[in-house]
């Protein structure tokens, strides 16, 4: 029986569908990209299927950093890179292709022409700071 109704991911944690495995913790496995952004592209997995961060138990979600904290260094000294970007897309607006949560760690070097997460958007004008923190701590259930 496949795992989380066919989720690739969970098929993946399941050992379901060979990947390239790089870490594997109690909370989160680890592996290689198949579309790699840049060489040495790692995909940090709960082994919880959630499709949206806000579904993830604190727990998984925790186990999950600490696999991203344990792979950085050695993911930068593997292939020489100059940094990293650590990102999650959360919902298809962002790019997400597999509805399942992912920690994405991608190698970078200076030139390489990625840019920065700043990069994305675009200057203008916002709401007040005030005005949205406010709205947030209301539907996070905050005073």
């Amino acid at each position: 029986m496949s795992a989380a109704g066919g989720c690739i991911f969970c098929r993946i944690v399941a050992g379901e569908i060979p990947a390239e495995i790089v870490h594997s913790a109690e909370a989160a496995v680890a592996f290689l990209d198949v579309s790699p952004l840049a060489d040495g592209h790692v995909l940090v997995v709960p082994r919880v299927h959630a499709a949206r961060v806000e579904e993830l138990p604190s727990a998984a979600a925790a186990g999950a950093f600490r696999v991203v904290a344990a792979l950085s260094g050695p993911v930068r000294r593997a292939l020489h890179a100059d940094g990293l970007t650590i990102g999650v897309n959360d919902g298809e607006v962002t790019g997400q292709t597999v509805p399942h949560v992912h920690i994405h760690i991608v190698p970078r070097r200076f030139g390489d022409g990625a840019g920065s997460i700043h990069g994305m958007f675009q200057a203008g004008p916002r709401r007040p700071v005030g005005e949205i923190a406010a709205a947030i701590r209301r539907a996070a259930g905050e005073r």
